[in-house]
């Protein structure tokens, strides 16, 4: 994309927004204190806080008031890649953090956690309760014998009770773990089996599509399977006794009274930097899910500035992300609490009792920041929803998506349907650092299809297979420099071999995260998909998003999934597997609609070699669509050894696909 090339951008912040914006603040700040550049916008503070990492990190700490109770000796011990120990010394706690509003007066009695379900009730949670429910909870775990480093699982919704589940257990520096209550019994097993949780909260069931699920049975096998389990704590969201030998969440939580000493508020463990806050798992599609483990000075560090920094919320804001507690969204909108912030927490389908259900919730709260998926906005474009006209969406300054690129035609269709001066922050990054390599920063124009620049302290770069450096030209997303949230290891992971493997095989000493993207002349980023996914032919490689993205403008076609096959004759065979929107028929003038679709708006040699009807199209349980998995199905890998079966959310459409291959051969 040369400079002459690109376009006018879509939104550009006025001079008032981008005066007023924290990040232009910080810079200001760190000029006088750490040698920042004052001049050149954020481009120039970027370039900085890569170039001057640790500098740049320890001025985050400073601008955020870290409590370190006891200081950290440099702040970067180690920066070998993996391996590297952030603030060597240092000891601090997250959930003090968390917490820290409410130790202010005139901010106790605001709303921390705003919660809506399909009902569309609402009910609060102020900063001074949610303090003084994490105290008498963290006060129970330690009377159960949690120690620091124990861990402690949940099977929760995103719920209110999750938050301060996850807060007492960071409070008592134990590691806590969650899953969606969707998940199966297999799936979650898959998890927590591998961390051996001492302890598990669970709800009796869940509330999704106007539907009640029962999950009573599946805590029954979670409880019989893992036999590390000290206490079981029921949350009773659809009203049933708690099982014998649980514990009932009310009585834990309940007020002592005269304000006793577990009203007094936390006891905060003061742990090590690089001490475990959480595990989260990667989607697990080909074989175990990664145990993922991250730290609290890490995350505190990293939330602080992508929060804080990127996203530009402050004590003002109300923040939601329609997400669930098996996704790393949660976590991360959880951390809104660092910044003052209310968070607003969704339970329930995206979708009910309409498509424009999210758009309903961001109304009732009063929400500035609203964060989605891609794959949301493109069904509301699809389904002709209108979110501005029907809704109130004055407060709403910013709608975030992740998950998958956004598409150009979802760049458009926020700029028309919600608001023409809407800050669109397409994002991405990944569960493996709980944050985002590229993404929102507020002081910058959004151009359609792009993220706008990579984030501070982020020595991102896009490489060629020779490991260089290239502009304008598609690369491997790369990482040249230590992120405080990459991970401090895996769990059971002892030589730290399958960490070294997922990211540091191909570029020793190089963070390679498996997307392939495009950085701009003008600095911001394009994703094109996953690079392990990628579409070769004859030399030339595309990124599937792409095809994705031009093939679902068709009204016809609901979702699409393509594959690019190396056949052992050295021939090359690609197929696009469609799955119709309803009525719509695969015929001779839709076939030739899409190939033409593709030839003209992307590449003659990407048109597929087949097209075909498919049922469905597979997802992880984080609605990812699976690719890898459906190829090695197509080289003939048998279903068990291709996928692993509690990663996926209709197994029985991955039979279609192994029948189609058995066909073929």
């Amino acid at each position: 994309m040369t400079a002459a090339a690109h376009p006018a951008p879509l939104w550009q912040p006025d001079p008032d927004r981008i005066a007023a914006a924290r990040v232009t603040r910080f810079q200001a700040w760190a000029a006088e204190r750490y040698g920042a550049p004052a001049e050149g916008g954020y481009a120039a503070l970027h370039r900085w806080s890569v170039a001057e990492l640790e500098t740049f990190w320890a001025a985050v700490a400073d601008w955020f008031d870290i409590r370190f109770s006891t200081p950290y000796e440099r702040v970067l011990g180690d920066r070998t890649m993996p391996g590297a120990r952030w603030f060597p010394g240092a000891t601090l706690n997250y959930a003090e953090h968390a917490l820290r509003t409410a130790e202010d007066p005139d901010r106790a009695d605001a709303p921390a956690l705003l919660y809506v379900d399909e009902t569309q009730e609402q009910a609060a949670v102020s900063w001074s309760e949610l303090r003084r429910q994490v105290g008498a909870l963290a006060a129970e775990l330690r009377a159960l014998g949690v120690r620091p480093g124990d861990r402690v699982s949940g099977y929760l919704p995103n719920i209110p009770q999750a938050v301060t589940a996850l807060l007492a257990t960071a409070a008592v520096g134990g590691v806590w773990t969650s899953c969606a209550p969707d998940f199966g019994a297999r799936s979650v097993l898959d998890r927590f089996q591998q961390v051996e949780p001492v302890v598990l909260f669970t709800v009796d069931g869940y509330r999704y599509g106007g539907k009640e699920h029962d999950r009573t049975d599946t805590v029954a096998e979670l409880r019989r399977e893992l036999p590390t389990l000290r206490a079981v704590i029921h949350i009773p969201l659809l009203g049933t006794p708690a099982p014998d030998g649980a514990l009932d969440w009310s009585v834990l939580t309940a007020p002592s009274g005269d304000a006793g000493p577990t009203d007094a508020g936390p006891v905060f463990e003061q742990v090590p930097f690089d001490h475990p806050l959480w595990v989260l798992y990667s989607s697990g599609t080909t074989g175990l899910p990664k145990a993922i483990v991250q730290s609290q000075g890490g995350i505190l560090l990293e939330h602080f500035k992508q929060i804080g920094l990127h996203c530009d919320l402050g004590p003002e804001d109300r923040f939601f992300w329609y997400t669930s507690t098996g996704w790393m969204m949660w976590n991360f909108l959880v951390s809104g609490l660092l910044t003052g912030t209310t968070i607003v927490l969704y339970d329930g389908s995206p979708g009910y009792p309409a498509i424009d259900a999210q758009w309903g919730v961001a109304e009732r709260t009063g929400t500035t920041l609203f964060g989605t998926s891609a794959a949301y906005v493109m069904a509301c474009r699809k389904a002709d929803a209108h979110p501005g006209r029907d809704h109130d969406l004055s407060r709403v300054t910013c709608v975030a998506t992740t998950g998958s690129p956004l598409p150009p035609d979802g760049f458009r269709w926020l700029h028309d349907e919600v608001s023409e001066d809407l800050w669109i922050a397409s994002v991405s990054g990944g569960t493996d650092v709980c944050s985002c390599f590229a993404g929102a920063v507020p002081t910058l124009p959004v151009h359609i299809g792009e993220l706008q620049a990579a984030c501070l302290g982020t020595d991102l770069q896009a490489w060629n297979a020779q490991g260089e450096p290239v502009i304008g030209e598609v690369g491997e997303l790369v990482v040249t420099n230590p992120m405080p949230s990459m991970p401090i290891r895996f769990w059971n992971d002892p030589d730290g071999s399958r960490y070294h493997d997922s990211y540091f095989e191909m570029f020793p000493g190089v963070w390679r995260h498996g997307d392939w993207i495009t950085l701009t002349d003008h600095g911001s980023v394009v994703i094109h998909g996953r690079s392990d996914s990628t579409l070769n032919r004859q030399g030339v490689r595309m990124g599937s998003a792409d095809i994705y993205e031009a093939v679902e403008r068709l009204p016809e076609i609901r979702e699409s999934l393509v594959i690019g096959l190396e056949e052992p004759d050295g021939g090359y065979w690609m197929p696009l597997f469609v799955h119709l929107a309803e009525g719509a028929v695969l015929d001779e003038a839709l076939t030739r609609r899409v190939q033409q679709t593709i030839r003209q708006q992307l590449s003659p040699r990407h048109v597929p070699d087949e097209i075909i009807e498919v049922p469905g199209v597979p997802h992880t349980l984080t609605g990812k669509r699976i690719e890898v998995p459906v190829k090695r199905l197509l080289q003939g890998t048998p279903l068990d050894r291709a996928v692993n079966a509690g990663s996926v959310d209709n197994l029985e459409l991955l039979r279609f696909y192994e029948n189609l291959a058995r066909e073929r051969r």
